[in-house]
């Protein structure tokens, strides 16, 4: 059997990898468009604040090293089409050659893309959007020659790196549409907290605010915020991610409510063929409603229950909790499950209590 995985992310990787535990025969090939593999995003603002001596301390495994347990990784490599009724995939390597791989099970695992917004400017040199080792690396370079920087963002990834980039010297302005920060994942008065100890610290945090616009002739020289500009030789946009769907579309894989809809054995609609990570939609175990988990941990257990599944156990992927964990200069934080905010527009009633 020939097994055909789209995408060399947690997910990705943890299905080949569980495969090969239950199964030493069948044929394993992971094609992913980056360079490095086996990495956790999360680590790259740690990098950038120098609290990580390198990236390469952040990759856990090379290809190579795949390749000894007889995982083949196709590196800088984009699968362009699924031919479904071929049961083949056509790829592009790094040099630009186009070829055709059949495959008896084919695991599309593409993740999610850096939700751009459509701010006038966004293309200027200067901008950055945070995703991978090759982004990280480029801000980090380009910080080295900034003093001022903007992040459109205030979620974890906004916080982690506004407090990293503080940390080495910058002046670091935060603007987040929400009235608050990290508006996922707590509510207010917890993300005050998070507000109260950043604020001063070589960074301004706006809330509430929209950035209308990256102004320069070719690269940035300032932003533009609720009407007012300020200077900027540099901007982050740590908007979130969304489901990349594409080639699941492209076949005919049903799409629920934000991504691609599985069963609990990770199947697609589409025969053959299935989906894990954060191309996927699952459902909230407090709510029942679909939601997305665009998470590490979710990402490891997806790939470990299809890996189960194609070689014959019987396992379900369970609803999840999206419990975070993230820690902003020397505050850590963390949260399971939803926020009152979000269980009072279910109608959930809930205790709230407070610790000190």
């Amino acid at each position: 059997m020939n097994i055909v995985v789209i995408g060399g992310g947690a997910s990705g990787l943890t299905t080949a990898s569980n495969i090969r535990k239950y199964n030493k025969d069948v044929q394993i090939i992971v094609f992913t468009t980056q360079k490095n593999v086996a990495y956790s995003p999360c680590a790259i603002p740690y990098v950038i604040g120098g609290h990580i001596d390198s990236f390469d301390d952040i990759i856990m495994h090379k290809p190579e090293e795949y390749m000894s347990k007889d995982i083949r990784i196709m590196t800088e490599s984009r699968v362009t089409e699924i031919d479904h009724d071929n049961t083949e995939i056509t790829y592009e390597d790094k040099d630009g050659n186009k070829q055709n791989i059949k495959y008896d099970k084919l695991v599309i695992a593409t993740g999610g893309k850096p939700l751009m917004p459509p701010i006038p400017g966004k293309d200027l040199e200067g901008v950055f959007k945070v995703r991978t080792i090759e982004d990280g690396e480029e801000i980090l370079a380009y910080s080295e020659k900034s003093k001022n920087v903007v992040l459109v963002g205030g979620g974890a990834i906004g916080l982690e790196l506004g407090s990293e980039l503080a940390h080495k010297g910058l002046n670091v302005t935060i603007a987040e549409m929400m009235p608050q920060l990290f508006p996922r994942s707590f509510d207010k008065e917890m993300s005050d907290k998070f507000q109260e100890h950043l604020q001063g610290k070589n960074i301004k945090i706006l809330t509430g605010s929209a950035v209308e616009s990256i102004n320069g002739e070719t690269k940035v020289e300032s932003v533009t915020i609720d009407g007012e500009v300020q200077p900027a030789d540099m901007v982050i946009l740590s908007t979130g991610v969304r489901p990349q769907t594409e080639l699941a579309e492209s076949i005919g894989c049903e799409l629920g409510k934000f991504a691609i809809k599985v069963n609990s054995h990770m199947e697609t609609s589409v025969e053959n063929v299935y989906a894990v990570g954060d191309c996927v939609e699952v459902i909230d175990a407090i709510t029942g409603q679909i939601t997305l988990s665009p998470l590490g941990t979710t990402a490891v257990r997806q790939g470990i229950i299809l890996a189960k599944h194609l070689t014959g156990h019987e396992i379900e992927f369970k609803p999840v909790l999206n419990s975070t964990v993230s820690q902003i200069g020397i505050m850590e934080m963390g949260a399971v499950g939803i926020t009152q905010q979000s269980a009072q527009k279910e109608g959930i009633d809930v205790v709230v209590s407070n610790i000190d």
